[in-house]
């Protein structure tokens, strides 16, 4: 089964990070890809840009409005995420446990609905 481990994580905090210790955490992560998809359980992960680069979409009773910057003012932000194949959520968990910013952010752990649509047209 797939599930999306959403990464989040302050980024003001992130900023204040030595260079070294930014390029410490990065190698970290590389570390954990690297490890995930040599068992074939890393699918897709990027990280976002600053949530200053965000743009979101609104609809609401046909009117479209489009405003900078995340949808809404959280402590912590989307800085990236994960799509992996785990047996199940305790597999999950146990990937999203070893996410370097797990130790200072939290991850949230999705399972992917594959729609049947999809599934027959794959």
């Amino acid at each position: 089964m797939h599930y999306l481990l959403l990464i989040y994580q302050n980024e003001s905090d992130w900023e204040k990070l030595a260079s070294a210790e930014q390029s410490a955490i990065y190698q970290e992560y590389r570390e954990l890809i690297r490890r995930l998809a040599a068992t074939e359980k890393f699918i897709a992960g990027d990280e976002l840009k600053p949530t200053t680069t965000a743009t979101t979409v609104r609809l609401r009773d046909g009117r479209q409005t489009i405003t900078d910057g995340p949808f809404a003012e959280t402590k912590e932000q989307l800085a990236g995420y994960f799509l992996v194949n785990a047996c199940d959520l305790d597999e999950a968990i146990a990937i999203a446990s070893q996410i370097p910013s797990a130790r200072d952010g939290s991850i949230e752990i999705r399972p992917v609905a594959v729609q049947e649509q999809a599934r027959q047209a794959s």
